[in-house]
């Protein structure tokens, strides 16, 4: 077999599909790219058993033919070419040899036929989301779920379709955020939970436009597609915490600040807090909020005083910077409220201005418990 593709081209597709391979992986074969040719249409795929891609690229060829070629090898020497064809040739020695304007590489490849086959979805259910919802659905609620591998189902994000919009969660027992949309929706209603690889896969080449993506779903795995491209995953088993429970209905007192003046008091302050436990206490009287930490092993202390505006009794609420702060940064509203009951209920963070029509975010966070 035998085609001709433009260097800049392939690199681009190949290192999308380069995510999904693990730096150890326990089949030799995982380390390689499954290259499908047949005509003028070459299909790229990886694999790391759970998560499977595929790319379709067009190529210049008459051929037909499988082989599965190095991808650390293969990337790392497109990276170093400038644009321009390459031609890649099957040569009887069983290598394949690579002709650039400047040279010839060669290397070995395996046989196409022991690469794992990607899983069929039986009888699935479909729905169709802007490719830009998706993308801010994903990175508004993947930082808040957890890496505990006890507890698998919560190191995924949860995906609820329903005929009325559509809904993700992520938490991690500290944190949660609850992303929805009323302006998309499903036809039937549905729910899974979506493992963290493939999610950041598909941040990294999802667009900010409104292309549709084609979801597929059964009880077991996901399919994605769209434009050229097409991703497999296998979805964590199990059932998602009841999240409605967790999140406090009454919020008497509430607080309204500007995003980034209180983001960056968070994190000048956290740089004096307890190494371990990060806690900053805040205590709000009126229209004032006062943000302080202290390290009492080390005599470190700090505290900043901001203005806002605040409805409710004066309190005092202890949170772990962290999370706080992974939350603001997450956000992209010029201000926020944050809503509390009981320093030791949560607190929940949304955002004001900046959503679209029909969004809505929900942020909560534990406190920690201060000690007087």
């Amino acid at each position: 077999m035998k085609f001709i593709v433009s260097s800049s081209y392939l690199l681009k597709q190949l290192q999308v599909l380069g995510g999904v391979i693990n730096n150890s992986n326990t089949l030799p074969i995982l380390d390689n790219f499954l290259f499908e040719l047949d005509g003028n249409s070459l299909t790229v795929s990886a694999s790391d058993l759970e998560t499977t891609m595929m790319a379709k690229l067009e190529v210049e060829s008459e051929d037909n033919g499988t082989i599965a070629l190095p991808a650390r090898l293969l990337l790392d020497t497109l990276k170093t070419f400038p644009e321009q064809p390459l031609t890649f040739t099957q040569e009887e020695n069983n290598t394949v040899e690579i002709s650039s304007n400047h040279g010839k590489y060669a290397l070995a490849y395996a046989d196409g036929a022991e690469f794992p086959n990607a899983v069929s979805l039986e009888d699935p259910s479909i729905v169709k989301i802007p490719s830009n919802v998706l993308a801010t659905a994903i990175s508004n609620t993947i930082f808040a779920s957890g890496n505990d591998d006890l507890r698998p189902v919560m190191s995924g994000v949860f995906f609820q379709f329903a005929t009325d919009g559509l809904t993700f969660v992520a938490t991690d027992a500290h944190k949660l955020v609850k992303y929805s949309r009323t302006d998309v929706t499903a036809s039937q209603t549905a729910e899974f939970i979506m493992p963290k690889k493939p999610l950041n896969l598909l941040k990294s080449i999802l667009g900010s436009n409104d292309e549709e993506i084609t979801v597929a779903y059964n009880d077991s795995n996901a399919r994605y597609t769209f434009e050229n491209v097409e991703l497999i995953c296998r979805l964590i088993d199990g059932k998602y915490p009841n999240y409605e429970a967790v999140i406090p209905k009454e919020n008497p007192n509430r607080l309204t600040i500007d995003r980034n003046q209180f983001l960056n008091s968070v994190r000048r302050v956290s740089i004096f807090s307890n190494k371990t436990t990060h806690q900053i206490r805040l205590k709000i009287a009126g229209a004032e909020l006062n943000i302080s930490a202290e390290d009492i092993d080390y005599s470190n202390k700090a505290e900043e005083r901001l203005t806002c505006d605040y409805q409710g009794d004066d309190m005092q609420i202890g949170f772990n910077s962290r999370f706080l702060t992974e939350m603001l940064n997450n956000m992209n509203a010029n201000d926020v409220s944050l809503e509390m009951s009981l320093p030791n209920r949560a607190g929940i963070l949304t955002p004001i201005d900046g959503l679209d029509e029909g969004e809505s975010v929900t942020m909560l966070v534990m406190p920690v418990m201060l000690n007087n």
